[in-house]
């Protein structure tokens, strides 16, 4: 269904304006930086009738690295109405190739890395109270695990939404 297009390509294609890239990473990487032009659509929302999104224009899909692009190439039809290109190597490959990106404002680090960052910390902090104060503490780590998998099969986490709307990690306002 999709090609690969190296960077250089892709870059032509833009300039000339028969492409366009839909980015399917996360809103908080696509934040810190994009290709210019990129439109923001991420991964677990991709639907085949994307790809139709402009007649005449080739699609070409990007994220970090390729990865999450060949996951997601396995959810749609093989029999695309529209060209469509996969960015070999993602943004990485863009940014060795020296092409222009996008820098946004964006919070240190991601959302999905500040919350395994605070979930380890907080199995860390009832580890360390259920060895020394109370046997009961342990109950947390368990319930840390149970959250960590719903999150896993569901898609939806308590943590990083209450995370997303710390100061640090809400987009600046122009």
């Amino acid at each position: 269904m999709a090609k690969p297009i190296d960077p250089a390509t892709l870059k032509k294609r833009l300039d000339d304006g028969t492409a366009i890239v839909l980015d399917l990473r996360d809103p908080d990487e696509f934040a810190r930086e994009h290709i210019p032009g990129a439109r923001l659509l991420p991964a677990p929302v991709l639907d085949a009738r994307d790809l139709a999104a402009e007649p005449g224009k080739a699609i070409v899909l990007a994220c970090a690295s390729g990865v999450r692009t060949e996951a997601c190439l396995a959810r749609l039809p093989r029999e695309a109405t529209t060209e469509t290109y996969v960015l070999e190597g993602g943004l990485s490959a863009w940014k060795r190739a020296g092409l222009p990106v996008v820098q946004g404002a964006a919070p240190p680090i991601s959302l999905a890395r500040q919350t395994m960052i605070g979930a380890g910390l907080m199995v860390l902090l009832w580890l360390a109270l259920g060895v020394f104060v109370s046997p009961w503490f342990l109950l947390m780590v368990a319930f840390v695990g149970v959250m960590l998998n719903v999150a896993g099969f569901t898609g939806f986490c308590p943590m990083t939404r209450i995370l997303a709307r710390l100061p640090w990690n809400r987009p600046a306002r122009a």
